[in-house]
């Protein structure tokens, strides 16, 4: 019977394809977002000073079902250990890791640490990623196409590198081009279309070579959206249905990569 009963329970803590997960799943979604909520309230000083203890008492509140969560799944999981350490593992430590550390931070600077600390409670959005099977679909197109994108940043730091050497040859430091470096810098701004204006060129040739990269930018910008579109076509049509090879637990989220029960990697 206590078999049944655990089964039951790990059903209900990692599917969500009828009522009783479907509440579980709803009533986590609403302690993140009112714990996110929470830490957002607590950055602003006149809310801060009239509700700090109030906002304290709930952040543990949150602290605490969260780790009645993560102690949870790692009971109910078939491979505690695939589940620690898998992404979802490590994200659902960091959601109730700060407010631990901030018991045992003891040093000089003692405030300022807890409440850097605590402001990290905003990872806990991290969290949401679970229940969004369109957060699973971004992120295997994402790693499907890391090496071009890899090679698409490449390129661009190659664009930039060999762009602020030049304005540092035309310009010069008289007019604020002082290194390659700070040429570089103004390269990235002027690429990325977003232009502070804190540098900008004086010469003829240097205000043509800066309309050029200008240009360059508005189509280096389409470059890494085409890459990823791509891959989410191509991710969106497999309809596969799988099972994880290591618990033999059946998959209903074609798009999942790690096994929601023992936390290992599934296969294309």
């Amino acid at each position: 019977m206590a078999l049944v009963s655990k089964k039951r329970l790990a059903h209900i803590v990692f599917e969500s394809d009828d009522k009783w997960s479907k509440g579980f799943d709803l009533v986590l979604l609403l302690a993140i977002l009112l714990s996110v909520a929470a830490a957002m309230l607590e950055s602003v000083a006149e809310i801060r000073e009239k509700f700090g203890d109030s906002l304290y008492l709930l952040e543990w509140f949150f602290t605490i079902v969260f780790t009645i969560e993560y102690g949870l799944r790692i009971w109910l999981s078939r491979n505690a250990k695939g589940y620690i350490f898998s992404f979802y593992g490590v994200i659902d430590f960091l959601a109730i890791l700060p407010a631990y550390l901030g018991l045992f931070a003891f040093s000089i600077n003692f405030l300022v640490v807890v409440r850097a600390l605590r402001f990290l409670r905003i990872l806990r959005i991290l969290k949401l990623s679970r229940y969004m099977q369109e957060s699973q679909l971004l992120y295997r197109s994402l790693m499907a196409s890391r090496i071009k994108i890899g090679l698409f940043i490449g390129t661009v730091v190659a664009i930039v590198l060999i762009m602020g050497t030049l304005m540092f040859m035309i310009e010069g430091p008289e007019n604020g081009f002082t290194s390659i470096p700070r040429s570089m810098y103004w390269a990235i701004v002027t690429l990325t279309t977003v232009g502070y204006g804190d540098i900008s060129p004086s010469t003829d040739f240097g205000q043509f070579v800066a309309s050029i990269i200008m240009l360059m930018g508005y189509g280096i910008i389409a470059i890494p959206t085409g890459i990823i579109s791509s891959e989410m076509v191509k991710e969106n049509n497999r309809g596969k249905k799988r099972a994880c090879e290591k618990c033999e637990a059946k998959i209903y989220d074609n798009n999942a990569e790690f096994c929601k029960f023992c936390g290992t990697r599934l296969s294309e």
